[in-house]
């Protein structure tokens, strides 16, 4: 699995901390929180893939890029970053030596405690 940082993402994560759009959540709060498959489908529905890619911090060279496939290490919910998703991604990018996206992770969650 070839999977590096999304750096479009990134920036557009911590637009958003900055601006303020941010869930400041609980860390087991992600397995309620996360997006469903029904909720992608329907963001995709209404976005294209470029803005999907935007709530991902991962992304997968093996998959193509307009599948959900392409796409690890979702932050939100598709209109807030949510710290539990931020903790949680950072987890297991940690557990998977993604060290690229850990760190990026890592970053993002002192960005929204700071």
């Amino acid at each position: 699995m070839a999977v590096k940082l999304n750096q479009r993402a990134f920036r557009h994560a911590k637009k958003l901390v900055d601006d303020g759009k941010v869930e400041r959540d609980e860390r087991d709060d992600w397995s309620e929180h996360a997006p469903t498959a029904e909720k992608e489908n329907a963001f995709l529905d209404k976005h294209d893939w470029s803005d999907y890619s935007d709530w991902y911090l991962g992304v997968d060279d093996e998959h193509p890029d307009d599948t959900k496939g392409h796409y690890k290490f979702p932050i939100g919910d598709f209109t807030t970053i949510h710290r539990c998703g931020v903790i949680s991604a950072e987890s297991r990018a940690g557990q998977n030596d993604y060290d690229d996206i850990r760190d990026a992770l890592k970053t993002l969650l002192e960005r929204i405690d700071g």
